[in-house]
């Protein structure tokens, strides 16, 4: 891997730091609130559990390619993750990312002031993230692309006392995250979870993904206190009754060899995803092929024609 030639940004991001509720939080910009026009509004990318913002960077660039440097993108490092630094902390709550999104596509200082519209996209756990905030805040989106935020197995009741007994139990252990000797070894670690991801792409995002510390190790800039449980069930019927009141036009996209059993086996089946996606009134799908989970990575080209053509076509009557 030390050999090995540095993917290099068609279109590079500028970062910056911005308040938001009591934390500096990390966000990437490509342009500037000047491109922003009715017909193209900001494009704003959350990440999913365990990745940065710049986990983003090779569509931002699929899509420079297609378009040139034409669309104000940003791409924020949730809470705990990326450079957006948290006070210590032992678990972390899904109804603070909505409170940080609220504020984000808010904020004068990345001139998303004002009611104007924005395009909203979230990959995974940020999926989940823009399907709640785009049924509270209909109004504040636009288009809405959702990468495989497919939600949790339904939860019940029963499952309560476990869940807390569980909770507790964890708080009473120290969570960690494999530290690595060099950011050579990080990118390895990066294509065994991925075999998809080139070295290349690998290389320039292990430098992102991980920071070198005084132990001269190299540190994956996630807060381990994710690993947590999280006590708080998973209601589905409340979700549902929240993706019912999106407005925009969505997006779903998927990778042909995303395998959900992997992480959920047979507690979650398909049968119920499609029952919760018809629900949301203006959906449409998009399928990559020679994909999975981590669809930026697999295929930025074709995830940004994808991405193009809903975000640019003519706005429905």
């Amino acid at each position: 891997m030390s050999e090995t030639a540095c993917y290099q940004p068609r279109r590079p991001g500028t970062d910056r730091f911005v308040p938001v509720r009591g934390l500096d939080y990390h966000v990437i910009s490509w342009g500037d609130p000047a491109m922003v026009t009715p017909e193209r509004p900001a494009l704003f990318m959350v990440h999913g559990w365990m990745d940065v913002g710049a986990s983003f960077q090779f569509v931002v660039d699929a899509l420079a390619e297609r378009e040139g440097a034409a669309r104000y993108i940003l791409a924020a490092d949730w809470r705990g993750f990326g450079r957006t630094r948290v006070p210590p902390t032992d678990s972390y709550w899904f109804a603070d990312y909505l409170g940080d999104l609220d504020a984000l596509v808010h904020h004068d200082e990345l001139g998303l002031s004002g009611d104007a519209p924005l395009d909203l996209l979230g990959h995974s756990m940020g999926g989940n993230v823009v399907m709640g905030y785009a049924g509270v805040r209909p109004e504040r989106i636009r288009r809405l692309v959702n990468l495989e935020g497919f939600g949790l197995p339904e939860m019940r009741p029963h499952h309560a006392p476990q869940r807390l007994r569980q909770w507790l139990d964890e708080l009473r252990t120290e969570q960690q995250l494999r530290d690595y000797a060099s950011v050579e070894a990080v990118a390895e670690r990066l294509r065994q979870n991925n075999p998809r991801l080139d070295a290349a792409h690998a290389a320039w995002l292990a430098a992102h993904w991980a920071e070198p510390r005084e132990d001269g190790r190299w540190h994956i800039l996630g807060d381990p206190a994710h690993k947590r449980t999280n006590p708080v069930l998973y209601r589905k019927d409340e979700v549902l009754e929240t993706w019912k009141r999106i407005t925009a036009p969505v997006l779903w996209v998927e990778g042909n060899e995303t395998d959900v059993t992997k992480w959920w086996g047979d507690r979650y089946p398909r049968e119920d995803f499609e029952a919760r996606l018809a629900v949301v009134p203006r959906l449409s799908r998009a399928l990559l092929h020679d994909c999975g989970h981590m669809l930026h990575h697999d295929q930025p080209q074709a995830l940004a024609e994808c991405l193009q053509g809903f975000l640019d076509a003519p706005q429905p009557g």
